[in-house]
């Protein structure tokens, strides 16, 4: 064997060394990333928002379990309620320990029952466009892609969101536990 090919020889050992030590090295943060984002997933998991296309929603609310439907139809008089200040069945349907994500203001079920109460949120129509839910023990978390205008400090404004509701069984009935807002970025 030739200097020529030693030296050749050497350099890919080398090259080779050291392109195995980069991708050990990179991947210690992927893994260190990956992790972090499982972890973040796994904490936001009762907000995490999943799209199906409409003609899928409507084939899944045709098939959609009692159960399912009768939380589909729960959520519906709820959104009524709200846009109604119906501020008494709304108290019956929020766990006490409930809690309200808005675009601006995290709320216990004392502050969202009196905004509502006092017209600081004025629900005035809900467009629901989709709506899906799924199971976890005796916890319900129900999506639904809406289109809601309201009066929000006096201005009226219209925005798509998808809504996460969450709902856990108490004694045979269902309760709000958490009512979380994302604004979509298309209509």
């Amino acid at each position: 064997m030739s200097s020529d090919e030693e030296v050749r020889k050497q350099i890919m050992m080398k090259d080779v060394s050291m392109k195995q030590n980069a991708m050990r090295m990179s991947i210690r943060p992927k893994v260190l990333r990956s992790a972090i984002m499982a972890l973040a997933l796994i904490a936001l998991v009762p907000i995490a928002v999943l799209s199906q296309s409409t003609h899928d929603a409507v084939k899944q609310q045709r098939s959609n379990s009692s159960v399912e439907q009768e939380l589909i139809n729960l959520s519906k008089q709820k959104w009524q309620w709200m846009s109604e200040r119906k501020v008494d069945s709304l108290d019956a349907l929020f766990h006490e320990k409930a809690v309200f994500v808005h675009m601006g203001a995290t709320m216990t079920k004392t502050q969202e029952l009196e905004i509502i109460r006092s017209g600081g949120i004025q629900y005035k129509t809900v467009e629901i466009q989709e709506a899906s839910v799924r199971f976890i023990d005796k916890t319900a978390v129900l999506l639904n892609k809406i289109r809601l205008v309201a009066v929000v400090g006096g201005n009226e404004v219209t925005n798509p969101f998808m809504v996460t509701e969450v709902y856990v069984q108490q004694n045979s009935n269902w309760k709000l536990v958490s009512l979380s807002f994302t604004r979509l970025l298309t209509q």
